[in-house]
Parts: C-alpha cells; sequence; structure tokens
C-alpha cells in the first residue's frame, strides 16, 4: 500500500507505473458529483491541459478494511488497463492524492437505470434490444479474454452522446476465467456465484444471467425479488425457479431470449457469442433508436430540474419575506412536492449496488439564497445538476465551505460542455438511500467479506495439502530413486565380486593345469627312467646269457660267436629303441588325452561357476524386486492414508465454514426482522402519535359541516317565520314564534346530538381502522419474515445436503482412484514379476546353450584331435581341486 505523501507514490515500480505521478487537482477542474455509491462519488471533470471532458471516480483506501480496498483499486486499475474496446468504458489513468485514488475514464451521459429512473416506466422493446446488443458485444470481447465482469446491471451501462452502450464499473470483475469469488449486486447474482464455495469454480456464463436479469430490470423497472431482502433473495436465486417477464405485452422474441439467458444450469446456458446471433437483437431497428432515447432523457431532466428550481426558489423567498413556513403551509407545500417528487425504484431495505462511498453533498440552501439574491437564474438548461457542486476540495467526505459555494455561481459559465440524463434529484436519492441503508449494505459487505474470505480459507488450505502432497510424493520419489541406486550399486558390487572370484578360478585352475601337467611328465619321467632301468637290466642279463651260451658252446669259431654277440646286441638295441620309442608315444598320448580331458573338466568348472554366479545375480534382482514392490506397496498405503487425511480436512473446514456461514445468515436475518418490527413499531407509533391531528382535522370537518347545517336551519327558520308572520293575525305572533323557536332549539338540540355521535362514531372508527391496519402490516411482515426465515432454513439444509453429497461424491472419487491405482500397481508389479521370470528364464537359456555349444565344440574338436569320450575318464586323484 503507498505510504500517504502527497503523490501516494506506491514503493514498489510495478505498482507506481500504474500511477500517474501529477496532481490531480492541477489536472483536473469543473468537478461536479454525478453519481455515488458504495465506492465513493463519480464526478464530471475537465483537463486543465487539453480541455478534454471526463468522469473520475474517487475510491478512498483509508479507514475499515484499508488493506482490501488498496488491492480492489490495483486490482481495478490493472483490468481497466487491459480493456480496448469501443463497448468497454474507455480508461485514461489513475492518480492517487490523499489515501484517494482518482480513476479517469470517459465521459458517459448516464446509465440505464437512470433512464428508467428519469422517466419513470419501462423502456420500449427495441431500446432494450439496442442496449442489451451493445452490452453483449462488450461481454463477448471480455469473455474471449478470459474475462469475467461479475456485476452486470443496468447501472454499469452507460450511454455516451452518440448512443455507445458501454459497460463500466469493472471493481467487481476477475481477470481471470474460472473463478469462484463471491462477488456483484445480490438481485443480479446468478446461482452460481451463490453457490461458488459450495459447487465450485464458474465462467463468464455467470454475465449471461445477469444480463437476462438486467433484461426484465428495463422491462419491469426493477428486478426480481427487488422487494425482497437482499440476503433473503440470495436464498431465492440460489434454489428456486429462473424468473420470466411478468407483462404478456413483450413479444415472443423477447421472452425466449430472457428464458435463454436465465437458464439455471451453465453448460445449459448460451455464451455471449451465441447470444449475439439471437433474432431478438438482429433484428432491424433505428440507428437512432438510443440517440432518441437519451435526447427524450435529457429533455425530462430539464423539467424535472428546472421544477425542483422553482420550488427551492418559492421555499426561499417566502423563507426570506415571511419567515418560516406555518404547519399549514409546511403541509400545503408538503404535498405539493410530494405529487411532483421522484419516487425510488427500490424499498426500503433493499441494498444498492455495492460497485458505487461517500462523496461531496449537494449546494445547500444557502448558497442557493445568495445566487437568488445575486439575481442570478440557475435554470441555465438541463446540462446543470442541482445536486453537483463545483468545490475546490474534492476529497470524498468532506463538504463544500461557504467560500466554495460562494463562487459556484461563477463557475456555472463553464456548464456548456457538461450534459447527463441523470435529475438533480437522483444524485440526492443515491446519497439519501447511502446513509439510510448503511446497516444493510455493511451486513451485505461483511457478509461477502465473509464468504470471500472462506474462499481464501479454502484455496490456502488447497495449496497447503497440495504443497503437502509434492512433498510427499518428492520423498517418496526420492525414496524409489534412492533404492534403484542402492540395488544399482549392489549389483555393481556382485558384478565385480563374481569378476574377481571368476579371475581368482581361473588363475587357480590354471595353476592346477600346470601342476597336473607337470605331475604326468614327472611320472612318466619316472616311469621312462624305470622303463630304461629294466631295459638295461634286461640287455644286461641277455648279454651274460648269451655269454654263457657261448662260452658253453666250444665248436663255434671265436670269430663267429663274436658276431653273433654283435647281431644279438643290436637286435636288443633295435628291440629296446621300439619299446621306449612306444613307450614315449604311449606317455605323450596319455599326456595330451589327459591335459584335454582336464581342460574339459576346467571348462565345465568354468561353466558351474557361471550358472552359480548368474542364479546369485538373477537371484539378486529377484530379491531388490520384491523388496522394490514391497517399498512401492507401502508408498501407496502411505500416499492413500495421506490422501485420506487431506480430503478430511479439507471437507472438515469446508463443512465449519458453512456453520459458520449459516450461522452469520441465520443472525443476520434475525437482524433485518428484528430491523424490520423495529422500523414498523416506530411508524406505528408515529402514526399514533399524529392521529389526534388527523382527528383534529376531521373533527373540523364534521364541525363544519355542522355548522353548514347550523346555517341552513337558521335560514330555514328565518324564512318560516318570515312566512308565517305574513299569514297569521299579529295576536297569535308571540305563540307561532315561540313554537317555531321550540322547533328550532329541538332541531339544532338533535343536530348537536348527531354531531356529537359523529364525532364519538369517528374516533371510535378511526383508532379500529387504525388498530386494524396496524395488525394487518404486523400480520403481513410476520408472514413475509416467517416466509423468507423458511426460505433461509430451505437454503441452508439444500446447502448442507448438496455438501454431504459433494464429500460423499469427493469420497467414492478418492475410492476409486485409489483402487485403480492400486491395481495399476498390481499390475505393474504382476508385469514386471513376469518380465524378471522371463529374464531369469532367457538368461539361464541362453547361458545353457551357450556352454552347451562350447562344451560340443570342445567334444568336437577332441574327437578331431583323436581322443574319444574324455567326459568319462578317471584322472588321478587331486587331479583338480
Amino acid at each position: 500500500m503507498p505510504s500517504s505523501t502527497r503523490k501516494g507514490v506506491p514503493k514498489d515500480p510495478e505498482l507506481a507505473d500504474l500511477f500517474f505521478k501529477d496532481d490531480p487537482e492541477d489536472v483536473f477542474c469543473d468537478l461536479h458529483e454525478i453519481g455515488h455509491g458504495s465506492f465513493g462519488a463519480v464526478y464530471f471533470a475537465r483537463n486543465s491541459y487539453s480541455n478534454e471532458v471526463v468522469a473520475i471516480k474517487k475510491m478512498s483506501y483509508n479507514g475499515k478494511q484499508t488493506t482490501e480496498k488498496w488491492q480492489d483499486i490495483i486490482k481495478e486499475v490493472k483490468f481497466l488497463g487491459q480493456l480496448r474496446h469501443p463497448n468497454t468504458i474507455e480508461y485514461k489513468g489513475c492518480y492517487l492524492k490523499d489515501n484517494t485514488a482518482w480513476l479517469v475514464m470517459e465521459y458517459c451521459l448516464g446509465s440505464a437505470s437512470d433512464l428508467l429512473e428519469v422517466h419513470k416506466k419501462p423502456l420500449q422493446e427495441m431500446e432494450i434490444a439496442a442496449i442489451t446488443h451493445g452490452a453483449l458485444l462488450g461481454l463477448a470481447y471480455l469473455h474471449s479474454h478470459n474475462m469475467i465482469h461479475r456485476d452486470v446491471k443496468a447501472g454499469n451501462i452507460l450511454l455516451t452522446e452518440l448512443g455507445q452502450v458501454k459497460l463500466a464499473d469493472f471493481g467487481s470483475a476477475s481477470i481471470a476465467s474460472p473463478a469462484n469469488s463471491f462477488v456483484g449486486t445480490p438481485y443480479w447474482m446468478a446461482p452460481e456465484v451463490i453457490l461458488a464455495m459450495d459447487e465450485g469454480q464458474y465462467e463468464g456464463k455467470v454475465d449471461i444471467w445477469s444480463l437476462g436479469i438486467t433484461c426484465i430490470e428495463l422491462a419491469e423497472r426493477k428486478p426480481p425479488l427487488f422487494n425482497m431482502n437482499a440476503m433473503s433473495a440470495l436464498y431465492h436465486i440460489a434454489q428456486n425457479d429462473s424468473p420470466t417477464l411478468q407483462s404478456n405485452e413483450w413479444s415472443d422474441l423477447f421472452r425466449s431470449f430472457v428464458d435463454y439467458c436465465l437458464l439455471k444450469i451453465p453448460q445449459e446456458r448460451p455464451s455471449s457469442g451465441e447470444l449475439l446471433r439471437h433474432d431478438f437483437v438482429r433484428r432491424e431497428r433505428s440507428p437512432r433508436i438510443l440517440i432518441d432515447l437519451i435526447q427524450r432523457t435529457k429533455d425530462a431532466v430539464r423539467e424535472l430540474d428546472n421544477l425542483q428550481y422553482r420550488k427551492m426558489k418559492k421555499i426561499l423567498y417566502q423563507e426570506k419575506h415571511n419567515g418560516p413556513m406555518g404547519e399549514s403551509q409546511e403541509e400545503e407545500e408538503d404535498s405539493e412536492a410530494a405529487s411532483c417528487k421522484m419516487n425510488s425504484l427500490g424499498s426500503n431495505h433493499s441494498i444498492p449496488s455495492t460497485s458505487v462511498s461517500t462523496g461531496s453533498q449537494s449546494s445547500s440552501v444557502n448558497s442557493m439564497q445568495e445566487m437568488l439574491d445575486d439575481g442570478s437564474d440557475p435554470r441555465i438548461d438541463h446540462h446543470y445538476n442541482w445536486d453537483d457542486g463545483i468545490h475546490r476540495d474534492h476529497r470524498p467526505g468532506l463538504r463544500p465551505s461557504s467560500s466554495d459555494r460562494s463562487s459556484q455561481a461563477q463557475n456555472y459559465k463553464n456548464q456548456g460542455r457538461f450534459a447527463t440524463i441523470k435529475s438533480a434529484s437522483l444524485v440526492t436519492k443515491q446519497i439519501h438511500e447511502h446513509e439510510q441503508e448503511s446497516e444493510l449494505r455493511e451486513q451485505m459487505s461483511g457478509y461477502k467479506r465473509m464468504r470471500r474470505q472462506h474462499q481464501k480459507q479454502l484455496i490456502a488450505l488447497e495449496n497447503k495439502l497440495k504443497a503437502e502432497m509434492d512433498e510427499h510424493r518428492l520423498k517418496l520419489q526420492k525414496e524409489v530413486e534412492t533404492q534403484a541406486n542402492n540395488a544399482y550399486i549392489e549389483l555393481e558390487k556382485l558384478a565385480k565380486r563374481h569378476a574377481v572370484h571368476t579371475d581368482k578360478e581361473m588363475k587357480t585352475l590354471l595353476t592346477d593345469e600346470k601342476k597336473f601337467q607337470q605331475q604326468i611328465a614327472a611320472q612318466q619321467k619316472k616311469e621312462l627312467t624305470t622303463f630304461l632301468d629294466n631295459q638295461k637290466k634286461q640287455y644286461k642279463l641277455c648279454k651274460e646269457k648269451i655269454k654263457e651260451e657261448m662260452n658253453e658252446d666250444h665248436s663255434t669259431p671265436k670269430k663267429e660267436k663274436q658276431e653273433r654277440l654283435s647281431k644279438h646286441k643290436e637286435n636288443m638295441q633295435h628291440s629296446q629303441a621300439e619299446e621306449e620309442a612306444h613307450l614315449l608315444t604311449q606317455q605323450r598320448v596319455y599326456f595330451d588325452r589327459n591335459c584335454r580331458a582336464f581342460k574339459r573338466k576346467v571348462m565345465i568348472k568354468r561353466h558351474d561357476l557361471e550358472q552359480e554366479q548368474i542364479r546369485e545375480e538373477l537371484n539378486k534382482k529377484k530379491t531388490q524386486k520384491e523388496m522394490e514392490h514391497a517399498m512401492l506397496i507401502r508408498h501407496d498405503e502411505s500416499m492413500q492414508e495421506l490422501e485420506h487425511r487431506q480430503l478430511k480436512t479439507l471437507q472438515k473446514l469446508r463443512m465449519d465454514l458453512i456453520r459458520q456461514q449459516h450461522q452469520t445468515e441465520l443472525e443476520n436475518q434475525i437482524e433485518y426482522n428484528n430491523r424490520r418490527e423495529r422500523e414498523l413499531h416506530r411508524k406505528h407509533v408515529l402514526e399514533l402519535r399524529q392521529q389526534p391531528k388527523n382527528l383534529k382535522a376531521l373533527e373540523l370537518q364534521i364541525k363544519k359541516q355542522f355548522q353548514d347545517t347550523c346555517k341552513v336551519q337558521t335560514k330555514q327558520y328565518k324564512a318560516l317565520r318570515h312566512h308565517q308572520m305574513e299569514v297569521t293575525p299579529k295576536a297569535e305572533h308571540k305563540t307561532v314564534l315561540k313554537a317555531l323557536k321550540d322547533e328550532q332549539t329541538r332541531k339544532l338540540a338533535i343536530l348537536a346530538e348527531q354531531y356529537e355521535q359523529s364525532i364519538n362514531e369517528m374516533m371510535a372508527s378511526q383508532a379500529l381502522r387504525l388498530d386494524e391496519a396496524q395488525e394487518a402490516e404486523c400480520q403481513a411482515l410476520r408472514q413475509q419474515l416467517q416466509q423468507e426465515m423458511e426460505l433461509l432454513n430451505a437454503y441452508q439444509s439444500k446447502i448442507k445436503m448438496q455438501t454431504e453429497a459433494q464429500h460423499e461424491r469427493e469420497l467414492q472419487k478418492l475410492e476409486q482412484k485409489v483402487s485403480l491405482r492400486r491395481a495399476h500397481l498390481e499390475q505393474k508389479i504382476e508385469e514386471e514379476l513376469v518380465s524378471l521370470q522371463k529374464e531369469r528364464t532367457d538368461r539361464i537359456k541362453h547361458l545353457l546353450e551357450r556352454q552347451e555349444r562350447e562344451t560340443d565344440s570342445f567334444d568336437m574338436e577332441s574327437l578331431r584331435l583323436g581322443f574319444g569320450n574324455l567326459g568319462t575318464l578317471d584322472l588321478p586323484k587331486d587331479d583338480y581341486r
């Protein structure tokens, strides 16, 4: 909110750009008040620099709800700054001074409501069609930009000099659609606005409903339910059927248009674009229809203002020359004024528009007297408004000083450019209504603030719960990610451990293979050594045996013996060499075969290790997946618990707010009922106090009638006496006169008795009639208030039932959501388990197939190398571990 400096420029640069920094009192002059309402006052003004005529709406943002008022001003300024359409009011800027915003807009002559006030009769159908068409064009523009006016009524549809229709007063407008705030003027509110907190959000269709009500207002001079308390009207609109046009004089096109606008279900209600194609607004009409209407209204305003001027001049003249009027004069003047006074449209308990606060008062009697003393004739033309003072200090709530009033006559020279279709008495009536109905207006404003506050509480709770849900989801997501990361790390560790174990096993097997080869080589070396030693021994034995045989044979020559011995040696050596070669060949085959068999055993062992590792990996994955699924189920249960708790919290707040709302509505209705009863009691007390005056007047009337009758009797008596004197002898005159005198006395006595009886009967009948009338009024009021209370109870019961049904629907929706989510989760778990099992089967199958191919390839190569079935070969003990 801006500081209280002279210009009041906000410190926030973004907000500061919304306002001009000039002093508005230097920029604008010739201000006259042309409108009045709860927001402040509207003034006609002229730009001192450009001489442009503008309208200025002054809105104060101090006092009660200062922050709320300032926020409303900011919202309206931002909203107006976005509008660019011929059927919306043109925004020209905003100034700040002394905690008051000066909202400057194009000047219009007045509103459609002013037309009704001036002419005191409904508009013609073609005139309504023209005004409705212009308003629809503006609404179509707003709705196409996702904006909602939310306060469409005749008082907010303005007219220019050229007959252009302008939507105005965007203080209740929403810059976003859909919306859910409880804003607007009660009698024109759409049902979904009244039920906004209970039924959710609404869109631009609410303006279509308000436009339909406005059509009825223009056709019947007031909206439906206007004779009802505004709060009761809300309850009626929310739960009863849509209103219709009452008179049969309107065309079917008009009636269908209104019925189309007032469809209760928003989805069935037409959009502004669809209504623009309706025959009611498309049918041909004179292009000057609104210009002619405006001209007739300006003429009527001139006559009304001149009539008011003549009455005021007569009163001031009599006060100046004769002093204050007597009681009878006052009564006579009051009756004359009452016959000319403009009657109010609204009832004494209706709520004025919440879009219009106090402003400057109208010109005082003193200032009028000064002008009359100067000989000035203020009846310039219909352009001047007697209730519009031209003040130097235009701060809302301040009245013009006497020095300001004395300077008004000079300022009338500037009135040539001021034009309006609003009579002087209308502004006075608005000020009077504002002062008289402050309690009801404050009650409605408080109710609206409460509803908006409730909406804010609900939104704040929803945002808080959403943030809590987002935080919970993030926490669960992090837990899932942590679980996935841990699983990945565990699998990585397992893979590394497997790789290390495999390397270790392969190295061990390689070492064992070398040892096995060395063992066989050592064994074969030992066998070869033993074999060679045996051969040497055998060779030696054979040699010795041959020698013995030769020694025994003395017949054979020595030389021949030597040859035979050499031959035997050579044969033995050759035989031993062959045996040694055969042994070496056998050893080599044995070595190769056993090494090959050992390699096959190593391969089989490696295959077993691979199978063991892949099964361990797959078991690990299965365990991790089961842990993940258990965690997801736990998360789902946790989410389900949080969702139920949040829904319960939200529904509890909603029910608490509805109970508070219903209690406030009940208190407001009781307060309103008590106020109406107090007002009626004061009225009856006043009537009783005034009764003696009324009876005195009637008594004087009867007395006058009695006196007239006595005069007639006296004339008849004189004529009869004169006749009797002429026709009777003189001696009998005394007797005749005495008889006539007695007869006259008797007749007058009878008349006096009749007079007294008439007076008594009149007083008794008047008192009886007053008692009966007052009792009838009391009964009628009690019946009306009872009906309104029953309407409130029915409305609150309906709201409670709707809320309970809504809560039941929300719970069912949540249960369905939870059930569907759980089913999806279980389906996902099942699919993942099936996928994991398939992966397990496929990987083991592929491993076994690969190992089988590898074994077959090894065996085929072994066969090719000449080795048989190595799988059945028994290796020596401790061949491998």
